[in-house]
């Protein structure tokens, strides 16, 4: 544990904790070591049997969960060093490494999955771990069993396996190198700058309007002319996708399968996008009254993140980390003390530097470490909201830490909880201590442009997919997908923002629908999930603080459903959705 600096700093994370050091020589002793796991855990393929004494197994079970711990510590380590240096050889040698044992592993370790998915209901119910203290292992081997009618035999599963560490995944390697690299030239003030994206993307929040546009024609003039080379890429993945879970796994969809993954039934992700569609003109009346304040008869796309006022306030680190601590320390002290914890351990990388992974991320590798969080500060008001959002998914792995690795992830759609929750008690807090009514408008408006940007700016990402995946499997052509792009823009503004050109590549730019396809839906569902239960907060003040870190502490240890339940919220219901976006309306009222 480390000490609390008199001045946070700006600077790069210590990776120490997972590995000493990335000399080759320690990474073989690592790989020696799973090797040696992985093959004793090999030798009780003949011991698995539908009679077997439940004790075996559930000896046979610990050992696999503490492969899966080095399995996690040896990819964690390769994903966090490659993220904080997407150009450097050594990083990048590592990581193709790693990847290459741990899937040549995870083909050996396939066997016991799919025994146990093979199993009778009978069968696995009299093997499954009954007592209390074996929670995480029964909730863990009940979710496998979900996958059991789109599981294909060993050899099938060992060969996509494969697949996947040769192809997709070394085409999504590219993809992150070849966005990562990438510089944008801004002029400002009469002085050419070089740019990354998180910087360039600053100034979309300018209040200067020829800034703003600047910076969007800077972004797209660079992703379009990457954009064959891009868009090509997509295609390839989605068509990867459809072959292995449609046409060789049998899911009904391409969605269906990130529902599964979530745990999330298909019924509620179609309600909640509906709903989402349904209220697309809720934000088209806030942005025709936002280009009301801006004294401009119609946003453009520029313009939606223009702030009210002409403040270009600016925001040291030191600060803004004692803004978010404090504000933790006023809901919660032990809350506040979790996220103290990434700081005192370095485990944060916050500077922007030219290489470096763009955006932001929190990465839990297993319960025994603290997570670990990348931003990209540049000292803007909104780099204090992605702060506590990316420290909220740090206490929501640290609350869930006393579970198995097997089970302490949430489910994505409970992911963004914490982290939601977090930014909007920093709002809050900001608003009960502004006096001025034009500043306290700038900050409501400010959390409505964030609200935008995460529930119905993903829903449309998602959207797209829907589509996009149905097109391409029929051969459509990249033309084809840029019109349907920008349909889903017009549809999603209707005649509130004027929509140039340049935004048909917007999709090309969007990392999440390559990585982890579907995966916006769960920012959507966070978000409007936090509406409902910070309304509840507001009204119940601190008994309602036990319930909801209860919430979080469940990692993933039960079905989201299940968990959401016990907070009186069913999932299926378009009354719930709608809840969240009445809490947004609400908030355009007090503007």
């Amino acid at each position: 544990m480390g000490t609390v600096p008199d001045v946070y700093t700006l600077g790069k994370w210590d990776l120490s904790d997972l590995m000493p050091d990335a000399t080759p020589e320690t990474l073989e002793a690592r790989l020696r070591a799973l090797e040696e796991a992985v093959t004793a855990f090999e030798a009780h393929r003949s011991h698995l049997r539908p009679d077997m004494d439940p004790e075996e197994f559930l000896q046979i079970l610990k050992e696999y969960e503490a492969i899966v711990e080095t399995i996690h510590t040896l990819s964690g380590f390769a994903q966090l060093w490659f993220s904080e240096n997407t150009q450097s050889p050594e990083a990048l040698d590592y990581r193709n490494r790693v990847q290459q044992v741990l899937a040549d592993v995870e083909n050996r370790l396939l066997f016991f999955s799919i025994w146990w998915k093979s199993l009778s209901d009978e069968e696995a119910e009299r093997l499954l771990p009954s007592a209390p203290e074996h929670a995480d292992y029964r909730h863990f081997l009940l979710s496998l069993r979900r996958f059991k009618p789109f599981t294909l035999d060993e050899r099938s599963e060992q060969i996509i396996n494969l697949k996947d560490a040769n192809g997709v995944e070394a085409l999504l390697t590219l993809y992150a190198m070849l966005t990562n690299r990438l510089e944008f030239e801004l002029e400002v003030d009469g002085e050419i700058r070089r740019l990354t994206r998180d910087e360039l993307m600053a100034y979309a929040y300018s209040p200067r309007a020829e800034l703003r546009e600047a910076a969007y024609k800077a972004l797209y003039k660079v992703y379009g002319e990457e954009s064959p080379i891009l868009a090509q890429v997509y295609i390839n993945r989605v068509r990867d996708w459809h072959n292995e879970n449609i046409r060789l796994r049998g899911f009904s969809s391409p969605i269906a399968v990130r529902n599964l993954l979530n745990d999330i039934p298909d019924r509620a992700v179609d309600v909640l996008l509906t709903v989402a569609r349904e209220n697309a003109p809720l934000f088209q009346k806030y942005f025709r009254l936002k280009a009301e304040w801006l004294g401009v008869k119609k946003l453009r796309r520029y313009d939606i993140y223009a702030p009210l006022s002409a403040s270009d306030r600016r925001i040291s680190y030191d600060e803004a980390v004692r803004l978010v601590l404090d504000t933790l320390e006023q809901f919660d002290p032990d809350v506040a003390a979790k996220a103290r914890r990434v700081f005192e351990e370095g485990h944060i990388d916050s500077e922007p530097r030219k290489g470096k992974r763009g955006g932001a991320f929190c990465m839990t590798v297993s319960p025994r470490y603290t997570p670990w969080v990348l931003v990209n500060f540049t000292g803007r008001l909104r780099d204090v909201a992605t702060l506590a959002h990316e420290l909220g998914h740090a206490i929501h792995s640290m609350l869930a830490e006393h579970h198995s690795i097997l089970t302490q992830h949430p489910p994505l759609p409970l992911a963004e909880t914490a982290s939601v929750f977090s930014e909007m008690l920093l709002t809050d807090r900001l608003l009960r201590e502004e006096q001025d009514p034009l500043a306290r408008r700038e900050l409501i408006a400010s959390a409505l442009d964030d609200m935008y940007a995460t529930v119905m700016r993903q829903a449309y990402f998602v959207l797209f997919e829907k589509e996009a995946h149905t097109l391409i499997n029929q051969g459509t052509s990249v033309q084809e997908l840029y019109r349907v792009y920008m349909d889903l823009l017009e549809e999603q503004f209707g005649d509130s923002v004027d929509v140039s050109e340049e935004f048909r590549y917007e999709w090309v730019s969007i990392p999440h629908i390559y990585y982890t396809p579907f995966y916006c839906y769960a920012y959507s569902f966070g978000q409007l999930l936090v509406l409902a239960l910070y309304r509840q907060y507001q009204e119940e003040g601190a008994p309602f603080i036990p319930k909801y870190l209860k919430l979080l502490a469940y990692g993933g240890s039960a079905r989201p459903a299940e968990i959401l339940q016990e907070m009186g919220i069913d999932i299926e219901s378009p009354e719930f959705w709608q809840k969240g976006f009445d809490v947004i309306a609400d908030m355009m009222e007090r503007l």
